[in-house]
């Protein structure tokens, strides 16, 4: 079921990738089919099979040779990887597809982050809705700390809005707000903390290294999708270790 878990996950990063692609640039992401983007030929079926394709396509379209991105195979990887894992923790559960659900919004919400530079609203808007009716389904928490959450989530990002006259986007609340309502407050608060200490950490690296100035902008999103995503999988037994060796 773990290999059934990772190819589902490999065929929804296939889906991904179309969503990374035209979210952005306001396109449907259903039709039409998708298509080389240098030359307009539809891709065939057996040219979008995931990670296979671009490994026998030597990374180059079939009719022009236009280079694929790597971003193709590491989208379709990753949220096969994530998913497996997924299963392997939570098991053939309710849990398991919320966590699925969430781990594609916060891998699209990533790529779409670090190539764009914003967090697209519809992703995060419907995801604040399927995170209450996700806390419903599965009773993983209240309905009141699906709420809750999303207050907290939210509300730590508008403070910042304002405290900073606009250097946090408002992208960054919504996504704090959605993943409130996945994990709940306390949960969320940690998935803030987490991609706060990342975001951090590989800023200053960034800065030491020469690669990113003092005033450029280096995106949030994808530290607080990480953030995220190890609190949805792992919160708890954090939360309990913190507990057991930090406090009296």
């Amino acid at each position: 079921m773990i290999a059934v878990a990772l190819l589902f996950g490999l065929v929804i990063g296939s889906f991904l990738n179309v969503v990374i692609a035209r979210l952005p640039e306001g396109r449907s992401v259903l039709r039409p089919r998708s298509a080389c983007p240098g030359c307009g030929t539809p891709i065939a079926w057996h040219d979008n099979i995931p990670i296979l394709s671009f490994a026998a396509l030597r990374a180059r379209c079939r009719a022009c040779g236009m280079g694929i991105p790597w971003r193709y195979p590491i989208v379709e990887a990753s949220t096969g990887a994530s998913f497996a894992l997924a299963y392997a923790i939570l098991g053939p559960t309710l849990d398991f597809v919320a966590g699925a659900l969430l781990l594609a919004a916060l891998i699209a919400i990533t790529a779409i982050d670090l190539s764009h530079q914003i967090i697209p609203d519809v992703i995060t808007l419907p995801g604040i809705a399927a995170g209450l009716v996700a806390s419903l389904a599965t009773g993983r928490i209240s309905w009141f700390e699906s709420l809750l959450g999303v207050a907290v989530g939210g509300g730590i990002f508008f403070v910042i809005i304002l405290a900073s006259g606009g250097g946090m986007g408002g992208g960054d609340m919504k996504l704090g707000a959605m993943l409130g309502a996945f994990l709940g407050w306390k949960l969320g608060l940690l998935a803030i903390l987490l991609g706060v200490l990342t975001g951090g950490a590989i800023a200053l690296c960034l800065l030491a290294l020469g690669r990113k100035g003092r005033k450029e902008a280096i995106p949030f999103g994808p530290f607080l999708a990480l953030g995220g995503a190890v609190a949805f999988l792992w919160g708890n037994q954090l939360l309990t270790w913190y507990l057991d060796h930090f406090l009296p």
